[in-house]
């Protein structure tokens, strides 16, 4: 067939197929074509003179429904604080000898002390006033203002701090109208459920961010109880303290930690963790946790190849603390623990999270394997050494050491020593870090001149002067050859 014949040939085929379709009406069916709707009558012009000229719903509209997570967002709020804390920072320049002298030669200037403010999230947890958030957003605090949803404001003191898991209790007083939230389970909080985030995100208040639970029991390198939630809802700095809810409005988790370098990988510590120390905190402001006294390892592949045992199971002792608990048991460098207390550890961080649960005291059974022989060792838990925490409540005595000092009356050879005056003055023996000594920019070795220019004459005079001072103490400190007057703010009570 010729060329032309298969184009006249084509065309009447087609011709003929387009008849039939759209007799037949298959592209209507098959949504191809549409049957035209109706034109939408024209808006009539309004003129500025006649009324409004925007539109505006009909007369007896329904209101637009809003999302659950609005709801619950606007239920939660009352119950989310903002945190702002006051710090004072003693800024000091750089001089050998002597940081917080001036660079000029012969110049005597003070430090110079500003205060430094921070923000942070909260959550209301009781009725009378608890209320939780991060240790790290009051550590070292000299003032807590906790703000509400309405505007109002009211002091907090600590009640309580635990570093290891970045928990703080603190407390507001005469309030009748908190709103505590109830907290749920992050046991039961599975990867891929919606979860709600409220804080102040750089100082914004009650921001609202939605997302779902990426994983759990994530280890961030934080300390040995990492066990966080990770998020995608929105999680920035603000936030720290702030609530992570699941859809019924209940706290799973506290808002802790981000990864820098995305804003939807945030990490909040499981609210199961915080129930399990808050009362301890609220009684004696500090968590007292279960210690073996044993070193442990994960088991890599090429440990479990030389030591003949499975790979990734359990927790392997690298070394075992002399007289603890663990030691006296008989548990020895190399066992591999598999059990504590009839629970199993899978992963060597188990092992510290199941330890630190166990009261004090409490004998419990330690499953281990040694040289591939299984055995079961009764173990009575110790105490885990604690460092001594900060919490503000009252300085423990008056004078010198509500300010964090340690002093004492110089001797004559300590005079000759340090080029002291032939009378009065006292020497710094300690200062205990984060008190306001410290952060006045005091050392050992100090010799202690003044206060609010009165001469000091001796250790027992210097106790009587600070007792006597208002919010500030104003010293004349010698360093070496050097004289600096040093203010010193008043702990808070």
């Amino acid at each position: 067939m010729t060329g032309w014949l298969k184009v006249a040939v084509g065309t009447a085929v087609g011709c003929g197929l387009g008849i039939l379709v759209a007799s037949t009406g298959i592209l209507h069916r098959m949504g191809t074509l549409r049957d035209p709707e109706p034109a939408a009558p024209a808006s009539p012009a309004i003129s500025p003179s006649e009324g409004s000229f925007w539109l505006e719903p009909p007369a007896g509209a329904a209101a637009p429904e809003h999302s659950r997570f609005a709801e619950l967002a606007s239920r939660a709020a009352p119950g989310v604080v903002k945190v702002a804390t006051s710090k004072t920072v003693v800024q000091a320049p750089d001089l050998p000898g002597f940081p917080f002298l001036g660079r000029s030669p012969g110049a005597t200037p003070g430090p110079q002390e500003f205060e430094v403010p921070s923000l942070g999230t909260g959550f209301v947890i009781s009725a009378d006033g608890y209320i939780v958030t991060n240790y790290h957003v009051v550590d070292g605090v000299d003032s807590i203002q906790v703000m509400f949803l309405d505007g109002s404001a009211s002091p907090a003191v600590i009640v309580g701090q635990d570093p290891k898991t970045d928990i703080a209790l603190i407390r507001v007083e005469g309030r009748q109208d908190l709103h505590p939230l109830t907290l749920g389970s992050s046991e039961a909080v599975l990867p891929g459920d919606w979860v709600v985030a409220i804080g102040n995100p750089f100082g914004l208040e009650h921001t609202v961010t939605v997302g779902i639970v990426s994983a759990k029991g994530r280890d961030i390198g934080q300390g040995p109880y990492d066990d966080f939630i990770q998020t995608d809802a929105a999680i920035n700095p603000g936030n720290s303290g702030g609530p992570l809810l699941n859809v019924a409005g209940q706290v799973i988790g506290i808002n802790t930690a981000i990864n820098p370098r995305a804003n939807t990988i945030g990490f909040a510590v499981p609210i199961d963790v915080a129930k399990e120390i808050l009362p301890q905190l609220r009684e004696q402001g500090r968590v007292t946790r279960g210690w073996l006294g044993v070193s442990i390892q994960s088991v890599t592949p090429e440990l479990a190849e030389a030591l003949q045992i499975d790979a990734g199971v359990g927790a392997l002792v690298g070394s075992v603390a002399s007289g603890s608990p663990a030691d006296e048991a008989g548990i020895q460098r190399g066992d591999l623990i598999v059990g504590f207390g009839g629970e199993p550890v899978q992963r060597m961080r188990d092992l510290p999270r199941l330890v630190s649960r166990t009261s004090v005291g409490d004998s419990v059974n330690v499953d281990i394997v040694r040289e591939g022989s299984p055995d079961t060792l009764r173990v009575r838990v110790g105490q885990l050494p604690e460092p001594t925490l900060a919490v503000r409540a009252k300085a423990p005595t008056g004078g010198a050491a509500a300010f964090g000092l340690e002093v004492a009356d110089l001797t004559p050879a300590q005079r000759k020593r340090l080029g002291a005056r032939s009378r009065g003055g006292v020497l710094v023996r300690d200062v205990t870090p984060g008190e306001p000594a410290g952060r006045a920019g005091l050392r050992k070795g100090d010799l202690l001149l003044e206060v609010n220019r009165a001469p000091v004459a001796s250790a027992a005079d210097l106790d009587q002067k600070l007792d006597a001072t208002g919010v500030r103490a104003l010293l004349l400190v010698q360093r070496g050859v050097q004289t600096a007057f040093v203010p010193m703010r008043r702990p808070r009570s």
